[in-house]
């Protein structure tokens, strides 16, 4: 519980330094955002950048979660490794959008470095699971009281 709470903090850092770099589009980018892409208009806005990030790591954090418990331990890390590989390919595949696409390129490398930082949260997420190990609950009954432990 412990190692969860401190992963669900580490996110909502990594979203506030990924709201903040998002915001500080360089000043064509700026003018893009304006006038062409009114749909990235939250991103311009530091605060509402790192809600749009950390709700989208808390929805990540929610399906790993929802599989390490419904899945076997086998194809739950799977799953996550899985899901590790999907983020570092489309952190690869953002590096190669922002390099090769001149509007992109124009945002600036503050902008872009935000969307690594969301990327590396999903990194984080996964590695998170790969690493973790499963809770075992142990009932131990007698004839005159229950205990139950979790390891």
């Amino acid at each position: 519980m412990k190692r969860t709470i401190l992963l669900l903090l580490s996110l909502a850092m990594l979203s506030v330094a990924s709201g903040m770099l998002l915001s500080k589009a360089s000043w064509i980018g700026r003018v893009g955002m304006t006038f062409f892409y009114k749909e990235y208009n939250l991103l311009k806005i530091w605060w509402q950048g790192a809600i749009a990030v950390y709700i989208v790591l808390l929805l990540l954090f929610a399906l790993h979660a929802f599989l390490q418990r419904v899945l076997r331990p086998v194809a739950a890390r799977l799953m996550h490794i899985a899901g590790l590989l999907i983020a570092i390919m489309c952190l690869y595949l953002t590096y190669d959008d922002f390099t090769n696409n001149l509007s992109h390129r124009l945002l600036g490398w503050r902008f872009h470095y935000g969307f690594y930082l969301g990327w590396a949260g999903w990194i984080l997420i996964c590695l998170f699971y790969v690493f973790k190990k499963r809770s075992t609950t142990t009932i131990v009954t007698s004839s005159d009281k229950t205990v139950i432990t979790e390891q």
